[in-house]
């Protein structure tokens, strides 16, 4: 994890959010429930992206409210105190528009990346519908 535990400046917060190699995703709940989720994330021009499965809570989540919250974290979630929040807006990207971030991802994390779509097609049998979450930072 990078110092993101002590910057103080929004702006390059989330600039340097992108450059974290997990985040901690926090979505919500119709009740307004926090729910957090380590995730892969890169910056796209003026946003950053996540890939996740079409059908999961995220999803799920950011379709009834397009706020989120970032943290840097480990590969299991764990946040360490004093963690910068970056909050944003989510908005779901579908379709042909998922292949530029894709390949962003694809980049940023190389053979880790097609290791894991690797494991996901064996064991699920099949590919599973992706999609983006594309976030604007506050």
């Amino acid at each position: 994890m990078r110092n993101l535990v002590t910057m103080a400046n929004s702006s390059s917060s989330a600039q340097a959010m992108g450059d974290e190699a997990f985040v901690s995703l926090t979505t919500f709940r119709r009740t307004g429930a926090p729910v957090s989720t380590p995730v892969w994330i890169a910056r796209d021009g003026d946003e950053l992206v996540v890939i996740t499965p079409a059908d999961s809570g995220k999803v799920k989540r950011i379709r009834n409210s397009d706020r989120v919250e970032l943290r840097p974290c480990s590969r299991r979630g764990a946040v360490p105190d004093g963690a910068v929040t970056v909050s944003g807006r989510a908005r779901i990207v579908t379709g042909d528009s998922v292949e530029r971030p894709t390949a962003v991802l694809k980049k940023k994390y190389g053979i880790e990346y097609r290791i894991v779509m690797l494991v996901e097609l064996i064991v699920a049998r099949r590919r599973k519908p992706r999609v983006i979450l594309a976030i604007a930072t506050d």
